[in-house]
């Protein structure tokens, strides 16, 4: 039987590229030692790298809870606020259920910055969890008080991107 996880909350916030890629990597360090991981990727319908990556790998499930679309920060559209909030009700099943030792909430700090989550009911959520289950948010702005709460903060910084060199977002690469 493999112990159970410290229950640490992780945040990989920041500009820089990489905070998805991050999680996900922790989250196949965690597959490896046996532990049952859910994915969850907040605003993102679209067929991304990690989501097909990691599609079928054992002990993992892997859920969207977004369109294939940007969200407009100023005007969300009601369906991007109603799939955000029916993920973040599946993410406190899967956090409350005792299934899973790891749950990744990528982008989800993102859907705080837009309106589509209110933090209450995030920092609410992480308080109540289960000592045994381990949580990662990823995405830009991560709130102030959900740094103060976390246990470990990874902040990416943007330095240089071939974005402002005219570069084409890419298979492979952005997505």
């Amino acid at each position: 039987m493999t112990e159970k996880l410290p229950g640490l909350v992780m945040v990989y916030t920041g500009d820089g590229k990489g905070k998805t890629t991050a999680a996900v990597g922790q989250a196949v360090r965690a597959l490896g030692h046996g532990y049952r991981v859910f994915m969850i990727h907040f605003m993102k319908g679209r067929d991304y790298g990690e989501f097909l990556a990691t599609a079928n790998m054992p002990n993992l499930t892997v859920i969207r809870a977004g369109r294939d679309t940007f969200v407009n920060r100023e005007k969300p559209d009601p369906v991007d606020r109603e799939l955000a909030v029916e993920g973040l009700a599946k993410v406190k099943k899967a956090i409350m259920g005792g299934e899973y030792d790891l749950v990744v909430l990528d982008e989800i700090n993102v859907a705080v910055d837009y309106g589509l989550i209110d933090e209450k009911d995030l920092l609410e959520m992480l308080e109540k969890k289960p000592p045994g289950v381990a949580v990662i948010l990823t995405g830009r702005n991560a709130t102030p008080e959900l740094v103060k709460r976390a246990d470990m903060v990874s902040e990416v910084l943007a330095i240089k991107h071939h974005y402002e060199k005219g570069a084409e977002c890419c298979r492979g690469i952005e997505y």
